[in-house]
């Protein structure tokens, strides 16, 4: 992200009012269907008790995407818990990863 990018955005966590905080994953960009936003599928492995073994489990997490970045599908980033957005968002991304 360069400082010379025009945002206009007003839930952008870098040029707007929003504040992030808690928890902080990363995941791959899933779908950029929706304007502004984008779901995510972050990863993580899960404790099975009654076999002792672990299994692999998958999120998908509906984010606000800023002006500023540009992501796109199968892009890793990082995203950040802020307030609710919206009925399904809160997380906001903070960092592309990879693009």
């Amino acid at each position: 992200m360069s400082g010379k990018v025009d945002c206009k955005d007003s839930k952008c966590p870098f040029h707007g009012g929003l504040r992030v905080r808690g928890r902080v994953l990363e995941g791959r960009v899933a779908s950029l269907k929706q304007q502004k936003s984008a779901v995510v599928e972050v990863n993580y492995i899960a404790s099975v008790k009654k076999f002792q073994r672990f299994e692999k489990r998958r999120s998908r997490i509906h984010v606000h995407v800023p002006d500023c970045l540009k992501v796109r599908v199968g892009s890793l980033v990082e995203i950040s818990s802020c307030r609710r957005l919206s009925k399904t968002i809160s997380f906001v991304i903070t960092k592309v990863l990879s693009f």
